[in-house]
């Protein structure tokens, strides 16, 4: 079975059983300054998760892009991906467990809606109990039903886990619960009934994989406690596009999935080299350059902090292995072209950026290739350097031979030096390192490494702390506050302007917006006045529900990013008396009244800047 018909199965499967199908949310978060990407399916529904009422009602289900980059070194192997989809099924206070599990279980094995794989090759885990919460006698009690009902004992299907396995918590605040995970047989002959150490066994080996994960959410934690049960109970299911896609065509690897077939064999072709001679570079080229491709369309560009940072880093990195089989780099257009064609029909906005796609990359690839040389320059010095320091060392000293070559090492400083100031992937410094005999001290760049994350605050590490940025009243006053923005500068710079992202946390607001020259001072202070006079004038912040189709037909309502949204949208406005300051497509969360911006102070541009080519950023702040 096809990635597209896996996908197809799993978004028709629930929306017969009246789940509403939604869009996948951009891989950048709006309003989560905890985490540069969506690193997990139910990231952008934690405000419905917690309460607040969805557009498109209780049931939903969809197929959501992610970024994670937290295990970038783990990436070639079989399982780890910097791009990857999640299918999800969600119950928002409507059904729980026992639906949840029916429906699981129904579409793995069904072969006329589902996958069709064989129940002989099922096994789950569920939450065994401890101090915060009992044993899941629910959930067992249904699996146990399943598998009597399909002739199957259940002694040798379900087992009892620990919260390590089966306990799932965004954090030490908000919604948690235990879970059932679900496993499958990829051996030849298929392994029967297990004992739970022999489960355990097989799970080591790889021999059974975990294909899906039903997350009962009915505890709240506060402070790393549980503290009672949940006012709503949630469903949150989850699984891997690639890792079924794997499973479904018996693939010992996604990378030898349909997910990355043409694309493989255009590497092969334009190399000379096989795949299975450079394994470990192929699939870094493969995940990378996909990965690139979702985060150009998603409005990421490559640069030297948050998202772009990581991009560019994605690119070089690619850049290095494609120079590893003499993979020529104006043939990485025909990759990027196949992967747009691929996903262009669930994502459409790949197919509308194709050219920014294919110009941001080559751009950034020729860049690299400019820094390159001048890296490998001062890479050189380093070498020379050292070595003659060893000689002299060697002749002061009368070190033997080994001796004299246990110092040739790059220190962490200088490999830290071509990282920042020259782009050289650590990989890149060991592989050249060694060409020369030296080794590279990793212990010692990676704690420069963290010494410059910890300066530069960055989220490198991906770290999901769950939530909206934070839902303080500053940052809700903050959201407000940009709607107002958005208004001031179609009103006084032009009505081209729309939305190019936004990143709000408790100290400021930083506003991303397509214009192709700078906002002068006295227009900064224009819309500073305007948007100060609305908050004195105390204007009502009101929402309205309406469908996707109708408000995009409406010339008074501001959007950006319409493709993000459900069929049924909510729409913002700012108005006093009948006037109308600012009417906008937006998730919230917002302020009742503009008055309560004054409570922070006086709205006030910081800082107006250059963020890339044609797109402006603003970064707003509150002064008493």
């Amino acid at each position: 079975m096809k990635s597209n018909e896996i996908r197809k199965r799993f978004l028709e499967f629930f929306e017969k059983r009246n789940h509403k199908i939604i869009p996948s949310a951009p891989l950048v978060p709006e309003n989560d300054p905890s985490v540069l990407f969506n690193t997990a399916g139910m990231q952008p529904l934690v405000p419905f998760l917690l309460g607040e009422k969805h557009p498109a009602g209780t049931r939903l289900a969809d197929a959501q892009k992610c970024v994670r980059t937290n295990d970038i070194d783990e990436v070639s192997d079989n399982t780890h991906f910097t791009f990857f989809e999640m299918l999800g099924n969600w119950s928002l206070g409507d059904y729980f467990k026992n639906e949840a599990i029916e429906y699981s279980f129904e579409f793995l094995t069904s072969k006329d809606e589902g996958l069709g794989l064989d129940p002989k090759r099922l096994y789950v885990t569920v939450f065994e109990g401890d101090e915060n919460a009992p044993k899941d006698e629910e959930a067992y009690k249904k699996w146990k039903e399943i598998f009597e009902k399909a002739g199957l004992n259940p002694d040798e299907r379900i087992f009892w886990m620990s919260a390590d396995s089966n306990w799932w918590a965004a954090g030490d605040n908000g919604p948690c619960g235990p879970d059932s995970e679900m496993f499958y047989d990829r051996t030849e002959n298929g392994l029967g009934g297990l004992t739970k150490e022999e489960f355990i066994k097989a799970d080591d080996r790889q021999d059974v994989v975990e294909i899906w994960n039903d997350v009962f959410m009915e505890f709240l934690k506060k402070d790393g406690k549980v503290v009672g049960k949940l006012d709503q109970q949630n469903i949150d299911t989850g699984a891997g596009l690639e890792r079924l896609t794997a499973i479904l065509q018996n693939k010992k690897s996604p990378y030898e999935t349909d997910l990355f077939e043409n694309e493989k064999e255009i590497l092969e072709k334009e190399s000379g080299k096989k795949y299975q001679d450079f394994q470990k570079d192929f699939r870094i080229i493969l995940d990378h350059l996909r990965t690139s491709t979702f985060l150009i369309s998603d409005g990421v560009i490559p640069s030297n902090k948050d998202q772009g940072y990581i991009l560019r880093r994605l690119l070089r990195r690619a850049v290095v292995r494609m120079k590893n089989i003499e993979f020529p780099n104006e043939k990485v257009s025909e990759i990027i072209k196949s992967y747009i064609q691929k996903y262009s029909e669930i994502y459409p906005n790949l197919k509308e950026k194709e050219n920014l796609i294919l110009d941001e990359i080559q751009k950034e690839i020729q860049k690299f290739e400019k820094t390159l040389s001048a890296g490998l320059r001062e890479f050189q010095k380093i070498i020379d350097v050292e070595i003659k320091n060893n000689h002299i060392q060697k002749l002061e000293f009368g070190q033997i031979e080994a001796d004299a070559k246990a110092l040739n090492e790059i220190h962490g400083d200088d490999a830290f030096k071509l990282f920042s100031s020259y782009g050289f992937p650590l990989e890149l410094i060991i592989e050249e390192a060694e060409k020369h005999g030296f080794v590279v001290d990793v212990k010692g760049f990676e704690e420069k490494m963290k010494e410059h994350a910890e300066k530069s605050k960055t989220a490198s590490a991906g770290k999901f702390k769950g939530g909206l940025g934070g839902d303080s009243p500053k940052i809700v006053a903050f959201h407000t506050a940009t709607h107002l923005l958005l208004a001031a500068l179609k009103k006084f710079v032009g009505e081209h302007v729309s939305q190019k992202g936004s990143n709000i946390t408790e100290e400021r607001a930083r506003f991303d917006f397509n214009n192709p020259e700078k906002v002068q001072k006295d227009v900064q202070e224009k819309i500073e006045n305007w948007i100060n006079e609305v908050v004195e004038k105390g204007a009502e912040v009101k929402v309205e529900e309406m469908p996707k189709a109708e408000a995009e037909k409406d010339p008074s309502i501001t959007g950006s990013f319409w493709e993000k949204y459900p069929d049924v949208v909510k729409v913002w406005t700012i108005e006093k008396d009948g006037e109308i300051f600012s009417k906008e497509l937006c998730n919230g969360p917002h302020v009742k009244n503009t008055k309560e911006l004054a409570e922070f102070g006086r709205v006030k541009i910081k800082k107006e800047e250059s963020s890339s080519a044609g797109v402006r950023r603003i970064k707003l702040v509150f002064e008493k």
